[in-house]
């Protein structure tokens, strides 16, 4: 695979300035950066354009997808906070206040991660795993694969590496196609077949298939996702960028 950590980032850095309609390099400048929020071609699916504010940080700075009417307020709120603090309380609180008589407020944040190709490397199942294509997965849309497969973008669902104990399905990994050039992992493994290795072993394996084919894995975890991101660790991913979504509270 001729992939490297740096590649990948810069795919994803690309894809965020898809998303956020700014450029790959606004990602990694000292100062913080403002665009205006609007729909753009090629957006990840579930992004429900034109976000009310987004906030786009990986590492540097914050990029800002921002209504225009919103744009002052997030301006003097970040310029009065770090690319770390903004994206933490107390701090949200006064973003809230900023952004309630536009009746918007924060919602989602999520802590977006990367492979690192030298640490990435298939790990050993217990049980017997099989490779599953979007024609397995019609029967599998059930809550216990709610983070693996998404019923609600069935056609996105690509790929998936499942795990099984005689016949029964114990545990699934699955790829969704969420843009052109990245595939996001899911996973799920029932309660009683939990911290036996069989998380890692299905999310590096179905990380490497995506890598096969040309794509960019990635994942994304709550911060307070403590067990999720320790499998997203001990499989070689990495914590690449962050976000921080607001939206209309109407939307919610």
């Amino acid at each position: 695979m001729n992939v490297t950590k740096q590649s990948l980032l810069e795919t994803a850095a690309d894809q965020s300035a898809i998303d956020c309609g700014c450029s790959a390099t606004d990602f990694f400048r000292s100062e913080n950066v403002f665009v205006p929020s609007r729909v753009t071609a090629g957006a990840r699916v579930y992004l429900k354009q034109p976000l009310a504010c987004n906030l786009v940080s990986y590492g540097q700075n914050v990029v800002a997808c921002v209504r225009e009417d919103l744009r002052e307020g997030v301006r003097k709120y970040l310029s009065a906070h770090s690319a770390v603090r903004a994206f933490e309380t107390p701090a949200l609180h006064e973003l809230d206040r900023i952004l309630a008589p536009y009746g918007v407020r924060s919602h989602y944040m999520a802590e977006y991660f990367l492979p690192d190709p030298a640490r990435l490397h298939e790990r050993a199942c217990p049980y017997p795993t099989r490779l599953l294509s979007p024609e397995d997965f019609s029967a599998l849309y059930l809550p216990e694969w709610g983070n693996a497969l998404c019923l609600d973008r069935a056609e996105r669902d690509v790929l998936g590496v499942g795990a099984y104990d005689g016949g029964k399905l114990i545990a699934l990994a699955g790829a969704s196609a969420d843009c052109e050039k990245m595939w996001q992992i899911g996973i799920d493994v029932l309660p009683e077949y939990r911290r036996k290795g069989i998380a890692s072993a299905l999310t590096s394996r179905l990380a490497l298939e995506i890598l096969m084919r040309g794509k960019v894995p990635f994942y994304c975890a709550a911060w307070s996702n403590l067990k999720s991101i320790r499998n997203a660790v001990s499989c070689g991913f990495y914590p690449a960028w962050v976000e921080l979504t607001c939206l209309q509270t109407e939307k919610l």
